[in-house]
């Protein structure tokens, strides 16, 4: 992709790239360096996601501001900030935008909402949007989940697609373009030699954590489970050296909490108890309790059936202690974050006992599948 951007970019074009620290080509050099040292190329403009140009900043709506990269001297605008959304002035210097970032596979991972913002930005402003693509880090074949549904639109939901959606960056952007309706001047640089049913470190390509919780690709094959513990006010392991693959809480006795998860049978994964101490973030420096999630068996895991059932377990287990966390939760006010992360209501209600494990996995039997087929026209590999 980062070869030859002279390939698909003129001379005469001025260019805004969207990146952050996984914006590197296979020597771990950075786009953004790579550009603006490109007599061929005129970068004009960098945007940055959430977490910062540099992945530095923790979550959660934190106003991250604009800026002057010290290293090429552009102005840095970012798009986590008063804004989600490119503006007409911050784009005023810029003909293409290029859009390189790092998914990790997850329906609430905002990256792919600040590509699509770029986008509607520049249909609205008649600019060119340039996608470079990067693989799937947990494969591009298996979906699961829930379909977001209307009315639960946020930061971390769009569009109606499911919690695991089995796409690239770049078939994301030809999925909201075309079927989403956005419309814009569209191109995608696709990778050479993705196998969709390969996982991110089964290939050479290299891995920077996209984000400052997302150290490895075992944290992305678990998150889209434990992410919905970003929705109550239990740990999800912020604060230690495993995020996400640690949840816990003060009040959880990890031992039994473990043995209730292991008897469950869930498919490609064992649950460990362990005690540990957060040192920033929710629970912070206080001893919790909790379980370590082991995917043996990637394939058969089911991240998002896991972690649903992961919420469900505890709220038998602990229903006095167990608590959802309050709003805001990714500029949404108004609605229980864990309602905004699930993309339904019913989610939570099953939870809450107005259903059974079964039921968890009814809810995207039909729009699962459904998902499949639009997915499908989008593919590239």
């Amino acid at each position: 992709m980062l070869a030859d951007p002279a390939r698909w970019l003129s001379a005469s074009e001025r260019v805004g790239l969207i990146c952050n620290q996984a914006t590197v080509d296979g020597n771990f050099d950075h786009a953004a360096d790579l550009f603006h040292a490109d007599p061929r190329i005129n970068l004009t403009t960098l945007f940055g996601p959430q977490h910062g140009i540099r992945g530095d900043v923790q979550d959660n709506m934190i106003e991250t501001g604009h800026g002057v990269d010290a290293r090429t001297g552009l102005p840095v605008y970012s798009l986590y900030s008063e804004t989600r959304q490119p503006t007409d002035e911050m784009l005023a210097d810029v003909d293409t935008l290029v859009v390189d970032l790092q998914d990790i596979g997850c329906r609430v991972y905002t990256f792919m909402y600040t590509m699509a913002y770029a986008m509607q930005s520049a249909a609205r402003l008649g600019k060119r949007v340039i996608v470079l693509d990067r693989p799937n880090p947990i494969n591009g074949v298996d979906t699961e989940g829930n379909i977001l549904e209307p009315g639960h639109e946020s930061f971390v939901g769009l569009f109606p697609i499911p919690m695991r959606h089995g796409l690239t960056m770049g078939e994301l952007a030809r999925l909201f373009n075309g079927e989403f309706g956005i419309g814009c001047d569209l191109s995608v640089v696709a990778c050479e030699g993705w196998d969709r049913r390969l996982f991110h470190d089964e290939t050479d390509a290299p891995w920077v954590m996209p984000s400052p919780n997302m150290p490895t690709v075992d944290t992305a094959v678990v998150f889209p489970a434990t992410v919905y513990f970003e929705g109550t006010q239990l740990s999800e392991g912020r604060g230690t050296t495993r995020p996400f693959e640690t949840v816990g809480a003060p009040f959880i006795d990890s031992r039994s909490f473990s043995e209730e998860m292991n008897r469950l049978g869930l498919p490609g994964v064992k649950f460990r108890a362990v005690d540990f101490l957060p040192t920033f973030q929710k629970c912070a420096d206080r001893p919790c309790g909790g379980v370590f999630l082991h995917v043996l068996a990637r394939n058969a895991f089911e991240p998002v059936f896991t972690g649903l059932a992961m919420v469900k377990k505890l709220l038998e287990m602990y229903p006095e202690d167990f608590k959802w966390k309050v709003p805001p939760y990714e500029y949404v006010y108004d609605r229980n974050p864990f309602d905004v992360i699930a993309g339904s209501l019913e989610v939570r209600r099953i939870c809450e006992g107005g259903g059974s494990y079964d039921d968890l996995r009814d809810l995207w039997r039909t729009g699962s599948q459904e998902f499949r087929s639009v997915k499908e026209k989008v593919h590239l590999y």
